[in-house]
């Protein structure tokens, strides 16, 4: 699908595909058919927020529909992934700061192979990598550290050293796509672990304090417009800081 500008409330028709669509942000299921030229009625979606229609197609049998905006504050998603800092603890579980005006709620059940007897103990202050379970209007976001399709962690879960950076919700969705070389080119210098959240952090874990640097530095100079994100650019901004 082309991008294309959309307004809030506009129709939008699924695309001709017989793959599963995953709506993202931006976009709600719509009750209304829409006529198509070729054929009879089909469903639609509604936009909820101005900006440009987006379309991916991952390794997954489906493709995912988004509304790419500026806009800066997170608005939580079903399916997104997403680093929160634990900010409370309760008799079930956590309460967690994701960068939305909602806090998010964690269930101390919702890690690989916890029990009521054996849960994970989180301090206040800990960074967790998280998956969105529930979204709606009316009630606060739950998230969940396991990937419920198979019940194993799939490198979610409480990250512990490294560095978070905070930067714009699009640049987070650009380096989520694998065609995107800004990570796969830091990668080719410098080893590192990350983890990127769709509500605009970024964490990731080095060997050396300046190599987080370098690593910091570029992700920062991208999300300004210092830097390209083309691997040549990439390539000699990194070589600069660490030299």
């Amino acid at each position: 699908m082309s991008s294309a500008l959309v307004l809030p409330g506009d129709s939008i028709p699924l695309p001709p595909s017989s793959k599963p669509v995953v709506l993202g942000p931006g976009l709600a299921a719509s009750s209304s058919r829409i006529r198509s030229p070729s054929s009879d009625a089909v469903p639609s979606i509604i936009s909820t927020r101005l900006g440009t229609l987006s379309s991916f197609k991952g390794k997954e049998k489906s493709e995912q529909l988004w509304v790419e905006g500026s806009s800066k504050r997170y608005i939580p998603s079903q399916k997104d992934m997403v680093l929160g800092t634990i900010i409370a603890r309760h008799a079930e579980g956590y309460r967690v700061d994701l960068g939305s005006a909602q806090m998010a709620s964690l269930e101390g059940l919702a890690f690989e192979g916890a029990t009521k007897r054996s849960k994970p103990n989180l301090k206040v202050g800990t960074l967790v990598y998280a998956r969105v379970s529930l979204s709606t209007r009316d009630l606060e976001p739950e998230i969940e550290c396991f990937d419920p399709n198979t019940g194993k962690a799939e490198g979610f879960g409480e990250l512990t050293g490294g560095t978070m950076v905070t930067c714009s919700l699009q640049l987070c969705r650009h380096l989520l796509n694998p065609k995107f070389p800004v990570l796969s080119t830091l990668a080719s210098t410098i080893p590192f672990e990350v983890a990127v959240g769709l509500n605009g952090r970024v964490w990731f874990k080095t060997e050396a304090v300046s190599e987080s640097i370098a690593v910091k530095r570029v992700i920062e100079g991208i999300d300004s417009g210092e830097i390209k994100p083309e691997k040549g650019d990439v390539d000699k901004a990194v070589k600069s800081y660490l030299a």
